[in-house]
């Protein structure tokens, strides 16, 4: 397709306003995105220190069942069955990511040792659910991440391939078409001339007499 006419001129004006449109879009975007993903490793700040307090609690009531109910009962007390975990999924800008995570123990074998065995199910079963959390949390910003990446490896491209390119099209056309009115002006001008000299008085004659009177 030939693009150095006026309508190849109007054709790249509509591609360059295509992408700077474009351009705006994934700005937008990447900055919606940069706020989420901010809000996303707030929240996994705030679930990682809920995990480890949960793990230190389930960890020392661990070794206190361990040291009055040994081995055995801890074995004992196991449940046969996994948990089960359930995401909850949502998203933004057509990324999809978790936004949270939940886990249900099984039910566990009614315990038959200490006191500290049903502290010690208990405090498992919460450092479980806040560990599933976390994790749900810590995939959704490794996603929005790679996402945010992408979006701004795009914006650069058009910002900085694109539209200097399509500018730089743009600027050649309307020189030529620039270079080409001025021709045809000058062509107009030079065509114009002669009719202007053919139209001119015709000069006087001068009669010369001639010589001899008798």
């Amino acid at each position: 397709m030939n693009d150095t006419g006026r309508a190849g001129r109007m054709r790249v004006e509509r591609r360059l306003r295509t992408a700077q449109h474009g351009a705006a879009l994934l700005d937008r975007k990447r900055q919606i995105m940069a706020d989420e993903l901010e809000r996303l490793q707030l929240h996994a700040d705030r679930l990682r220190l809920e995990w480890e307090a949960c793990a230190r609690d389930a960890s020392v009531w661990l070794q206190r069942v361990a040291a009055l109910d040994g081995q055995e009962g801890i074995r004992r007390a196991a449940p046969a069955e996994p948990a089960q975990v359930e995401v909850q999924w949502g998203g933004a800008m057509g990324v999809t990511y978790p936004v949270d995570a939940s886990c249900t123990a099984p039910t566990a074998p009614r315990p038959g040792g200490s006191s500290a065995l049903s502290y010690a199910t208990t405090a498992h079963r919460t450092a479980a659910n806040a560990a599933v959390r976390l994790a749900a949390v810590q995939r959704a910003v490794v996603l929005v991440s790679v996402e945010l990446e992408a979006t701004h490896a795009r914006q650069r491209a058009v910002e900085n391939r694109w539209i200097p390119r399509l500018e730089e099209q743009l600027r050649t056309i309307r020189r030529r078409l620039d270079e080409q009115e001025l021709e045809e002006a000058l062509r107009l001008r030079w065509a114009a001339e002669p009719a202007r000299t053919g139209s001119a008085p015709a000069l006087p004659t001068i009669a010369v007499a001639r010589g001899g009177a008798s």
